[in-house]
């Protein structure tokens, strides 16, 4: 079972929603990861068939399927919105689409009903209907009607992002759980770096309706191609420093940092810096030192978000463990290990290294 999306481009108002898009996916979960504006959704209405794009084909296990209804594909699609059938009961709604295969007997359709609302954790709820659910339950309900009936191509789109904390990793774990060998195709849209971490699966980074990266997600946290990818996979987002190469240092900020085998020719190069990386008042040796001034301390009860601001007015941000208290206005040493610093070329992007004592500019 595979899918292609071969030179997909989707335009509207004269706004280019999906620019020239090229991915297989192959059975299996397959992580598609971007911020609101990415053309997530777009990119999943069209591998849906909900839309047909301006450009490009759809292929199905080598079949285009580019204008065939989405009546005649083998697809479910999840929405971060839930929809519901408000008139059935939670059991109906799950039973809709068995009733409709015929691969499902009367008996077959509740016993798939039940084992699907079992791991959805609403089987006590069968007997209601939506508007008798909390909005949780709802969404549930919603997953696990895409999920009773065996699909090619199951599509959720940010499926668990309007539910409490606690549900939402529950979710996940039962999700990854159950995608894992899964015959068909599963992507799953998110724009949460730790849920696409989490999930482990391939991955799809998507970026102003361009395919950015595909690949293993945690091997492109680690080593980000390019800056896109980069902040796209950080969250707080990632600290950005401006620097210079120049005779074997990297110079940011008025103070430098080590760049063995660096060039003679100076390379403007941009610094990444990971808020959990940054420490205040003290620093491992040879650690880079910016002088700063305290704006905002949030507690998160288990962490506190520092927000500072450096000399030159850039704004910083470190992630503390703890709960810390700091009073704004004060000023503060916040330190940055080179050993963990992102170095980016500053033209286009693409990384340099992941540490000073591997950075030195590429000609």
């Amino acid at each position: 079972m595979t899918v292609i999306l071969d030179g997909v481009s989707v335009r509207s108002r004269g706004e280019i929603w999906l620019d020239d898009v090229n991915l297989e996916l192959s059975p299996g979960m397959t992580t598609l990861i971007g911020p609101m504006t990415a053309g997530k959704t777009t990119l999943m209405r069209v591998a849906a068939g909900l839309q047909t794009p301006d450009s490009g084909r759809v292929l199905v296990n080598g079949q285009d399927v580019t204008g065939m209804s989405v009546r005649k594909r083998s697809v479910a699609f999840v929405y971060q919105q839930f929809i519901n059938y408000p008139s059935l009961t939670v059991y109906e709604n799950i039973a809709s689409p068995l009733r409709l295969d015929p691969r499902f007997r009367r008996d077959g359709v509740d016993r798939r009903v039940r084992e699907v609302a079992e791991l959805m954790g609403i089987a006590g709820l069968l007997g209601r209907r939506p508007a008798e659910l909390s909005g949780g339950q709802q969404q549930r309900t919603a997953i696990a009607r895409a999920l009773a009936r065996p699909v090619d191509l199951l599509l959720l789109d940010e499926p668990l992002a309007n539910l409490d904390f606690k549900l939402r990793e529950q979710l996940r774990a039962d999700l990854k759980s159950m995608f894992a060998g899964s015959p068909g195709v599963v992507l799953y849209a998110t724009s949460d770096p730790a849920e696409a971490l989490m999930f482990a699966a391939p991955t799809v980074v998507l970026g102003e309706g361009r395919v950015r990266h595909v690949g293993d997600v945690a091997g492109m946290y680690a080593r980000p191609p390019t800056l896109a990818v980069a902040t796209t996979l950080s969250d707080p987002p990632l600290n950005l420093l401006p620097g210079l190469v120049r005779e074997g240092r990297i110079e940011v900020l008025g103070r430098s940092i080590p760049a063995p085998g660096a060039h003679a020719t100076a390379q403007e190069v941009v610094l990444g810096v990971r808020p959990h990386q940054v420490t205040i008042g003290h620093g491992r040796p040879g650690a880079l030192e910016l002088p700063a001034e305290i704006r905002l301390a949030e507690v998160t009860g288990s962490a506190t978000f520092l927000h500072l601001r450096l000399q030159d007015g850039r704004h910083l941000v470190a992630h503390l463990p703890g709960t810390r208290q700091y009073t704004p206005g004060e000023p503060a040493l916040a330190y940055v290990d080179p050993a963990h610093v992102l170095v980016f070329d500053a033209d286009g992007g693409r990384l340099l290294g992941t540490g000073a004592a591997e950075v030195g500019p590429h000609g």
